[in-house]
This record gives C-alpha cells, sequence and structure tokens, in this order.
C-alpha cells in the first residue's frame, strides 16, 4: 500500500469503505476499497466470490479490478476509478434525463449483465449504487453478492435492496436464477425516468404490497408457482388489479414502458434474458450488439409479420459470415502471487491478461442455465428460521401472516419461445387507480 496515496473517503458499507487514491508510481487515479473483516491467509482473500468472479470478467461495462493487496491481514482492492453512482445522478436532478441518454447507459449495463450470464455469474444486488458512471460510460460495480449460475442452491433470501429484490427472493424461495437480475433492471429503469422508486417498500410485506399496486396482483395464469410459493409460508396476496405504467411515468416512450413490463413479469420465466433485453426495440437505435453476447435462440428467430426487426438481427444478416465465431474474448490467465517477506505484503497483480484459450472451458460450463424452482419439503431455509438468524429488528412489520405449511415441490418449466420470434406483450400490467406522487422516500433500504 506504499505505492498508494489515499486521497478522499467516497463510500462507506456494510463490507468495507472506499477512497479515492492516486498510485505515486503511474500518477493514476484509482478507487480502493478496504474491507473491514481481518483476513488471515491468502486462501481465505481469493476465495472470496468478489474476487473469484471478477478475475474471469473481462468487459467495458463491468468495473475493472486491477489489483488484490493483502497487508497486516487487512485486505485492499484496488480498482479502476469511476466519477459517480447513477443515485448520485438522480438524487438531486429534477428535470428528468432524456430518453436517449438512458437508452445508452441501460443498453451498457445488459451488455455486462449478458456477459456476467454468459461467463456464469449472476449479480444479485443491482441497484443504482452499484452501477458507476464516468461520462457516457456505465459499469457494473460490488460483486460481494455475486453467486455462479451452475452452483448448487439452497441460495440465501437476504439478497438485494430491497426496492430491487424479486418477488421469488421476497417468498423466501431457496432456488432462483439470474433472473432476479432482469427484474432489479426493470425496477432501475423505470425509476431513472421517473427519477422515484417503483416499489419502494418499508418492510418484506410492504414490497410485495407494493409490487402488486403497480403490476397487479399475481394470478394462477400469470405466476402460478409463485402462489405456490406464497401457500407454502401461508401468505396471501393483497388483490390489486395494478395501474397504468404509461401514467406512472409520462416520460417514458411506449417501448420503454414495454420493456420494463416484460422485465418486471412476476414469473421468471417470462422476463427475457440480458442478451434478449439487448433486442428489444427500445434499444433499436443503439450500438451493434456483438453475435458473442446475442442470445443464440432469438438470433435464429424468424419474425412474425409486421414485427419490427431489432438492430442486432439486421446486422446479423449484414456481417453472418465475417462475425460468426460465438466466442467471447477471455484474456485471463491465473496471476502471480507476490509476497514480501519484509512486509508481510501479498499482492497479486494484473487481475486480466493473456491466454484466451484458456476461457473455452469457463464458456461451455456458463451455458449451463439453472432452472427457477420453488422451495422444496426439504428446504432448511424456512421463513422463521431466516428471520432468527437475521435478527431483523421489523419482524412485526414483515409478512406477519406468514407461518410455517406444508411446502408443496413444483417446478417451473420455462415456456418455449414463439417460432415467430420474441414477443414483447406488456400483458402483466393491468390498468386501474393512478398511483399519486408520494413525498421523497429515504434511501436507507438495505435489508
Amino acid at each position: 500500500m506504499e505505492r498508494y496515496k489515499l486521497i478522499k473517503e467516497v463510500g462507506d458499507g456494510t463490507f468495507g469503505c472506499v477512497w479515492r487514491a492516486l498510485n505515486k508510481q503511474s500518477g493514476e487515479v484509482v478507487a480502493i476499497k478496504k474491507m473491514k473483516k481481518k483476513f488471515y491467509s491468502w486462501e481465505e482473500c481469493v476465495n472470496l466470490r468478489e474476487v473469484k468472479s471478477l478475475r474471469k470478467m473481462n468487459n467495458p461495462n463491468i468495473v475493472k479490478l486491477k489489483e488484490v493487496i493483502r497487508e497486516h491481514d487487512i485486505l485492499y482492492f484496488v480498482f479502476e476509478y469511476m466519477e459517480c453512482n447513477l443515485y448520485q445522478l438522480m438524487k438531486d436532478r429534477e428535470k428528468p434525463f432524456s430518453e436517449a441518454q438512458l437508452k445508452k447507459w441501460c443498453f451498457q449495463v445488459f451488455q455486462g449483465l449478458a456477459y456476467m450470464h454468459q461467463q456464469g455469474y449472476f449479480h444479485r444486488d443491482l441497484k443504482p449504487e452499484n452501477l458507476l458512471v464516468t461520462k457516457d460510460v456505465i459499469k457494473i460495480a460490488d460483486f460481494g453478492l455475486a453467486r455462479e449460475i451452475d452452483s448448487q442452491p439452497p441460495y440465501t433470501e437476504y439478497v438485494s435492496t430491497r426496492w430491487y429484490r424479486a418477488p421469488e427472493v421476497l417468498l423466501q424461495s431457496y432456488s432462483y436464477t439470474s433472473q432476479v437480475d432482469m427484474w432489479a433492471m426493470g425496477a432501475i429503469i423505470a425509476e431513472l425516468f421517473a427519477l422515484r422508486p417503483l416499489f419502494p417498500g418499508i418492510s418484506e410485506a410492504d414490497e410485495i404490497y407494493k409490487i402488486c399496486n403497480v403490476i397487479g396482483s399475481p394470478t394462477v395464469e400469470t405466476w402460478a408457482d409463485g402462489l405456490n410459493l406464497a401457500r407454502a409460508i401461508n401468505y396471501e396476496f393483497p388483490q390489486l388489479g395494478g395501474v397504468n405504467l404509461s401514467a406512472w411515468i409520462p416520460s417514458a416512450s411506449e417501448d420503454a414502458i414495454n420493456l420494463i413490463s416484460s422485465l418486471c413479469s412476476w414469473d421468471p420465466c417470462h422476463r427475457p434474458s440480458a442478451a434478449e433485453a439487448l433486442q428489444h426495440p427500445f434499444f433499436q437505435s443503439c450500438f451493434y450488439v456483438p453475435p458473442s453476447l446475442r442470445s443464440r435462440t432469438a438470433a435464429t428467430r424468424t419474425p412474425p409479420s409486421g414485427t419490427r426487426i431489432g438492430l442486432g438481427q439486421q446486422y446479423a444478416r449484414r456481417y453472418h459470415g465475417a462475425l460468426s465465431n460465438p466466442k467471447l474474448p477471455g484474456n485471463f490467465h491465473s496471476p502471480k502471487l507476490h509476497a514480501s517477506l519484509g512486509t508481510g505484503v501479498q499482492r497479486k497483480l494484473e487481475m486480466v491478461n493473456e491466454a484466451a484459450n484458456k476461457n473455452d472451458e469457463t464458456l461451455k460450463s456458463s451455458t449451463k442455465q439453472a432452472k427457477y424452482r420453488p422451495p422444496g419439503r426439504k428446504s432448511p431455509n424456512s421463513f422463521n428460521k431466516g428471520v432468527a438468524a437475521r435478527g431483523v429488528s421489523d419482524t412485526a412489520d414483515k409478512l406477519s401472516r406468514m407461518t410455517m405449511g406444508p411446502r408443496q415441490q413444483s417446478l417451473c418449466q420455462p415456456q418455449p419461445p414463439p417460432k415467430g420470434g420474441v414477443q414483447w406483450n406488456s400483458g402483466y400490467l393491468r390498468p386501474s387507480q393512478h398511483i399519486q406522487p408520494g413525498r421523497a422516500y429515504p434511501r436507507k433500504v438495505v435489508g
């Protein structure tokens, strides 16, 4: 750490604080995350999910981990420096962002998500604070809760900030997929348009109520597995009809409303993947979608008569011969360990480097998507145990009527895509009363 000069603390979280710092040798400005927990071995450091996931990723829309340093049992992450995050840009803004600007940001985030999911990880904590911005470039950050897609459940239900937490996680499902990231993106896009959160719940029960109030309560047709999840914990959904999102977000175009509606579908099987979202008509004016990020199934579909063809599909035909290699760029190799016997400092340099061929096996394994499953009878993650383990103070405010009941095993089989192509229908948002603009919401939303 003697090579860095700390300039200013720019953030403080549950697990660590972030400083803006200067590399004395190169003059480069970096961001250094100092972990609050002590680490007594190097193996303990390199096995962290944040380190393991970022070591495998080299994408312009994912923040770059430049170096890992362990000094005197304190762990430091050295990242590239970004000027601010999306929340900082939104909090004091009175005039809405232009839709052209939001398209650029969201398109880049979906590119980063598509790459991340293909690499076999999903983020689990997407929110405006974890989307970093410098000028027109936006990058996904904070992989502390990232998890492998092909890892075995049970998964913890206490992930992501509540306002962006998918309903299957709120209902204590112990098995979920990368589609939780897509739900979070739907809420984030709506917030970027409206400059206020879409689902600002103050507890888990209130969060579900807020969701029902916007998109309408789930039914057997829209989310049968969700009703089973609720029945397993003796919870009853409030019966609400939902609202017209166009009235709630008057500045959003029809394509934007359609994309938000698709992303905020009750059933995770009905949400588009990140690769499919890149081909939505909302992004028709954006940049070319590389074949490596394009959904394989979506790229081979033939649009039905009268359907607009996405920009990526148009370019796929034009450049089919020149850009037919589906492999992702993988510039990774096992970093070397540097240890200083005099100071007890251990470093891991050049997290991203050569040997692209070593990425083939990672790519093959990452394409095996885990299926979404509601909790089974033997799930160790019961509602009562989860509350006791967390020691959450607002237990009375949560799903108060939830008590243990018999769990029923069911499996959500993803619906096969229509032969004519992806249909972007906003069928799960039913018009009803309008949401009245409310007071400003406090930003203390973790947990």
